[in-house]
This record gives structure tokens, C-alpha cells and sequence, in this order.
């Protein structure tokens, strides 16, 4: 999904507010931060209670409020879904809607990859998508990317460790202005990704 998605990196680098390595950072930093709060917890929940995943998916259906964030999580949830159920037989999981953090907590769980591990996977496939994302830019090249990468890994670490003992009652919005750049990519002249 990584491919298709920058959540809100091209509309904020279109409107002038990451135009620099320095400026990516901040927000690499902040989407970190927003992970933490409104992902993790219900990547969380699916990995330790799967069979709640319906509820959770309605849940954060519910929490993802921003239509164009919704839209891409429906769509990665169910692209990434899909892989599970060719590569790896992962055919019990039947979602309500399929948002991404929901089903990839149930999956992991299903392929039984420990809980903590399972977290660590998510922060690392967020922070590559963005990173990825930002090279597709121009924003950064390849080796600043995974500098970036590298530098802020120990940070994910952290807020992993923070905020992993969070529930679903724990979910909050902690950077509405990414929000506000997901939000703006459907009114974008010309765009490289989906949202």
C-alpha cells in the first residue's frame, strides 16, 4: 500500500510545508507520534483478540474520520488481506470493513508472530512507506531516505514502547494537521499517490 499511499506527505509537500530533509523529519517524527496513538492500539487489540475484529474494525471506521485516510486504510487493509489469504492461507478473517491496522493485527496474530514483533513490523512498514514515499517525491534521495530511516528507528522504539499498552479507549488524534494534508489530496491538481 506503501505504493499508492503517502498519508499526507504529497499534499504537505505540495503546499510548500516539507520542502526540506530537516522539514521531513518533523513529520516523519509527527506521523510516528500518530501512529502511536491512532494505530497501534487497534493493531494491538486485533493481534491480541481477533475474534473481536469486526468490532474493532467498525471502531475504527468510527475513528477514521478524514474520508480520504478512511479510503486508504479500507484499502490497504483489504490489498494487504488479500496477500495474507494467497501466500500464507489466512482464510478464518472475515472483517466488517478492513481497515489496515485492524487487519494487520489479527493476521500477524493468525501467521503468530509474537505481539511485540508484530508492533515493531507496523512502525517499520509505516516509516518505510513514508520514506519510500518522500524518494518518489523528490522530497529525499535513496540513501537520505534510509538515513532517515535508520536515525529515526530508535524513536519508533520509543513510542512503541510508550504507547503499546494503550487500548482502543486510548485512541486520540495527536497531529491534526497531517490530518488536514490526507484530508486535502483529492483537491490536489496533479498527484503521484491515492492519498
Amino acid at each position: 500500500g506503501g505504493f499508492a499511499h503517502s498519508s499526507g506527505l504529497e499534499a504537505a509537500w505540495q503546499h510548500g510545508e516539507v520542502r526540506t530533509a530537516a522539514e521531513l523529519e518533523v513529520f516523519l517524527e509527527s506521523s510516528l507520534h500518530q501512529a502511536g496513538h491512532g494505530s497501534i492500539p487497534f493493531v494491538s487489540a486485533a493481534h491480541r483478540a481477533p475474534e473481536k475484529l469486526r468490532e474493532l474494525d467498525q471502531l475504527c471506521d468510527a475513528f477514521t474520520s478524514t474520508h480520504v485516510a478512511n479510503r486508504a486504510s479500507r484499502l490497504q487493509g483489504r490489498a494487504f488481506l488479500i496477500a495474507a489469504e494467497r501466500i500464507f492461507a489466512v482464510t478464518a478473517l472475515r472483517p466488517a470493513i478492513g481497515h489496515y491496522a485492524v487487519v494487520f493485527g489479527a493476521v500477524t496474530r493468525v501467521l503468530e508472530l509474537r505481539h511485540r514483533a508484530a508492533m515493531e513490523l507496523f512502525f517499520f512498514a509505516h516509516l518505510r512507506n513514508l520514506t519510500a514515499s518522500a524518494v518518489r517525491l523528490g522530497i529525499v534521495g535513496p540513501m537520505e531516505a534510509q538515513g532517515l530511516q535508520f536515525r529515526l528507528a530508535p524513536q519508533d522504539r520509543a513510542v512503541l514502547a510508550r504507547w503499546e499498552a494503550f487500548g482502543v479507549d486510548d485512541i486520540a488524534q495527536t497531529a491534526p494537521l497531517l490530518e488536514l494534508w490526507q484530508g486535502a489530496q483529492d483537491r490536489l491538481y496533479s498527484r503521484l499517490f491515492q492519498s
